[in-house]
């Protein structure tokens, strides 16, 4: 993250009642079960932030800080604001320096603050320009978790809960180092941040470390300079410190909580089982000090949305956010409109068997391809074509027609369009189960399903493909085939073995 936009603050949020939790399903669950739930969250009131961006507490241990080396301190140029803009501008400001985010400061850096106007040409978001302070900045060296690996596992869970940690970043204080070396220059003045920042390249790792720490209590996190922990006149006897070493409470490892930087995952088979592991999260961000969005958390549900993705105990489902703005999209009249079609895709292509198959065709258009295509004599003719041509990409069509590839790109085009909406459920794996491998490979790109048999019917549970690399491209069919089949190796050996 090198251009992040800077949310709205305001002074306070909306106070949060019994019945703002939202527990359950009426539909599922007795009474007494969501209201058992509910109670159990409500003791813990504390940890609620209700609807609105006003700070939150700040968290225990835990601070940014960033390393720049011997790289000496570069004050940039504060950019132009329209006039028209300027008040809005300073009304933000102001609400970030009501809410104690950021003061005036004296640093000798400045990063310079870019003005977005949203969509109704009024309004605006705040953003800072990093992109200097981050390529001086050494790269902090803690593992992210992969989003595939967070998502599997959970063929005997029946509940869960999502949550989603209140103004994530905003609960990590800074160093005084920190503080200067990310101060931000505006037409108003110069300010420096209190807390940490989106945009800092280093944001995502600090603040999931945390989390890890939070969650497991076996990743430590050393005690730093500039951490109000730290500062305090008895550590000894402070409840925040960090021990040196993981602390031995005789509880057995949570192993149901999952996170994603801010966006918490619980499973449990049972209902009992869920209660007891909200208990003990809850327990821990009481520990750090973590505050939990009331808006954007559910507890104890039969499905629930996490990373871009409807989980529940049939499996996974795509989550588009705008699917009717991918399906009913022209074709793109420019190279980069056309990767911008397919960067949205690209998420959710592990969803479209044959992914590989359609978007390879489209990933090897050029600038002049668009060209050619938009010129009037080639538009409506190229459009027939792949409406007459039939759904065989590999058919012959005569060059004195179109160019063989723009009819291949039309035809790939809308395929993808059409599998986007449909998206299968991808099962989760049953390791009782026999898997079974469907291969398919053509002249540019291999492609596999690893599929299981539920009530005589086999379920996708995972999509795998490729294009083929150029010293493969003369490779018979069965040699083709047994690399879809490496590749599905590959990917699912964790789920295989």
């Amino acid at each position: 993250m090198e251009m992040a936009v800077i949310p709205e603050v305001t002074q306070s949020t909306e106070d949060v009642t019994l019945e703002d939790i939202q527990v359950g399903d009426p539909a599922v669950n007795t009474a007494e079960e969501i209201d058992q739930l509910r109670r159990l969250i409500w003791r813990r009131r504390h940890l609620l932030i209700g609807k609105g961006n006003a700070l939150p507490p700040a968290a225990r241990g835990i601070v940014c800080d960033i390393d720049v080396g011997g790289a000496k301190p570069i004050a940039q140029r504060v950019r132009k604001v329209a006039p028209q803009f300027r008040e809005k501008l300073s009304d933000l400001i102001k609400g970030l320096l009501g809410a104690r985010t950021i003061k005036m400061s004296t640093s000798p850096w400045a990063s310079p603050i870019v003005v977005i106007i949203k969509k109704n040409g009024i309004d605006i978001r705040l953003c800072i320009d990093y992109r200097l302070v981050n390529s001086l900045t050494r790269l902090m060296i803690y593992p992210m978790p992969m989003i595939n690996d967070l998502l599997e596992d959970l063929d005997k869970v029946l509940w869960y809960c999502s949550l989603d940690m209140a103004s994530g970043f905003w609960v990590v204080t800074m160093t005084d180092r920190a503080r200067a070396i990310s101060a931000v220059i505006t037409p108003f003045g110069l300010f420096e941040w209190n807390r940490m920042p989106f945009g800092l390249k280093n944001a995502p790792q600090i603040y999931q470390r945390i989390l890890d720490n939070a969650l497991y209590g076996f990743t430590q996190i050393p005690r730093l300079e500039g951490d109000p922990v730290s500062k305090r006149p008895d550590p000894e006897a402070s409840p925040d410190l960090i021990p040196t070493e993981p602390k031995d409470d005789g509880k057995k490892s949570v192993l149901g909580r999952r996170s994603y930087i801010d966006d918490i995952l619980i499973t449990a088979e049972s209902w009992d089982h869920i209660c007891s592991r909200v208990e003990g999260l809850l327990d821990v961000c009481d520990e750090w000090n973590l505050s939990i969005s009331m808006v954007k958390s559910f507890w104890g549900k039969r499905q629930v949305e996490y990373l871009g993705h409807k989980v529940s105990s049939h499996g996974l489902e795509a989550n588009p956010k705008d699917l009717s703005a991918l399906t009913d999209l022209p074709f793109p009249v420019s190279l980069r409109a056309m990767q911008s079609f397919l960067g949205s895709l690209n998420y959710y292509s592990k969803f479209i068997e044959d992914y590989a198959i359609y978007a390879a065709v489209l990933y090897e258009l050029r600038e002049v391809d668009f060209a050619d295509m938009n010129k009037p004599e080639n538009r409506s003719r190229v459009q027939d074509l792949a409406a007459t041509a039939g759904d065989d990409l590999e058919g012959t069509i005569d060059p004195a027609d179109a160019d063989l590839r723009w009819i291949r790109a039309h035809k790939s085009f809308a395929k993808l369009k059409e599998k986007v909406s449909p998206t299968p459920i991808l099962r989760h794996f049953q390791p009782e189960l026999q898997p079974v491998v469907v291969v398919y490979a053509n002249d540019w790109a291999i492609s596999a399903a690893l599929m299981q048999e539920h009530d005589t019917v086999f379920h996708p549970v995972m999509f795998a493909r490729r294009t083929l690399k150029s010293n493969e491209l003369n490779y018979g069919i069965v040699e083709k085939e047994v690399l879809a089949l490496l590749r599905v190796l590959d990917l699912g050996h964790n789920l295989l073995v």
